[in-house]
């Protein structure tokens, strides 16, 4: 298998690395907005350069990953659908529905593959869980906690390319909350702050936010994001039901301390980032993008799955500007 990589950035480069070492992909092409970049990735890893993205596309590949700044996603899943290329593409689609939409309809009028790239899905401890309630381990379920926070913020210049904290960050969250519940939002209560640094102020941003969701069945979840979280990188899930509660991410690497004189003493050192957190995740989403394209399995996240995360992000931004809760049905579908 032949498969172009559209962006060597940093989660670009890490990619790179996965496919030149997966034993069904036979040869990579890499490319990027900055030429250098790409041959530096090349000359690491194996692959050959591409000195633009067209080349990409006329060098006979069988698939493509796209990795690239998040504005381009669109347009670039949007011309592999027109060549009739299985896509894989780093969450979003776009920032935005319109732009969303607009890459699905072409996907589906093609009718061609899109795996999103959430990776949580892939994460040993979140799979777990889906399976533990499953069992019925838990019983009924009645809350569900999500937690995300960033060791610190992006840079200044990114934030008004990102979508805001709902779109970008907690949206991991989303999706995930629907995989692992097996259920859907119905309806959020989305709120945040900007008194930390004054440059989610100056882009309307905020750095940290929460929001209540209420799912089909009844279930109560809370979604929270930080941005400035000195103590590490923190991604975590608490489902708790009538017979057990149980945790994603809590390990000796998860930045908490206890405040208790009898509790678990400090870890190891803490999750520095969602690269060294999830890299096992990352890797086994290509994998299976690989598998998919060759016909041994079914797709673990289409676009319609990123649109649902999607449209409860957009429903937590418009709650926290009116101040009201936001019903999911308000969110365009189509």
């Amino acid at each position: 298998m032949r498969i172009g990589l559209i962006g060597t950035g940093r989660i670009g480069a890490f990619h790179a690395g996965v496919l030149s070492r997966h034993g069904e992909v036979d040869s990579l092409v890499v490319a990027d907005a900055d030429p250098a970049r790409a041959a530096a990735v090349a000359e690491h890893t194996g692959a050959t350069a591409a000195p633009g993205v067209d080349a990409v596309f006329d060098g006979g590949v069988d698939a493509v990953v796209i990795a690239s700044a998040t504005a381009s996603h669109a347009e670039l899943i949007g011309r592999a659908a027109r060549a009739g290329l299985p896509a894989f593409c780093e969450k979003p689609i776009a920032v935005d529905l319109p732009g969303t939409l607009g890459a699905l309809h072409a996907v589906e009028s093609a009718g061609t593959l899109l795996q999103l790239g959430f990776m949580r899905r892939f994460d040993a401890g979140y799979t777990a869980a889906r399976e533990l309630l499953r069992s019925g381990r838990l019983g009924r379920l009645h809350t569900v906690r999500a937690i995300t926070a960033d060791p610190a913020p992006p840079p200044a210049e990114y934030l008004p390319l990102s979508g805001g904290l709902y779109r970008d960050c907690l949206v991991h969250d989303f999706d995930i909350l629907r995989w692992v519940t097996g259920r859907e939002v119905v309806e959020v209560y989305a709120t945040g702050s900007d008194a930390g640094p004054a440059m989610f102020r100056a882009a309307g941003d905020v750095d940290t936010a929460a929001a209540v969701l209420t799912l089909d069945d009844g279930v109560l979840a809370t979604a929270t994001a930080a941005r400035c979280n000195g103590a590490g990188y923190d991604v975590r899930m608490e489902l708790a039901g009538e017979l057990d509660t149980i945790a994603v991410g809590l390990a000796d690497r998860t930045p908490v301390t206890s405040a208790e004189p009898q509790g678990p003493p400090p870890g190891e050192k803490p999750w520095p980032g969602f690269l060294e957190r999830f890299a096992p995740a990352y890797e086994a989403e290509l994998d299976a993008f690989v598998r998919v394209v060759r016909g041994e399995a079914e797709n673990p996240c289409d676009g319609r799955e990123a649109l649902a995360a999607l449209r409860i992000a957009e429903a937590c931004e418009l709650s926290r500007r009116e101040h009201r809760p936001v019903r999911i049905a308000e969110i365009p579908a189509d």
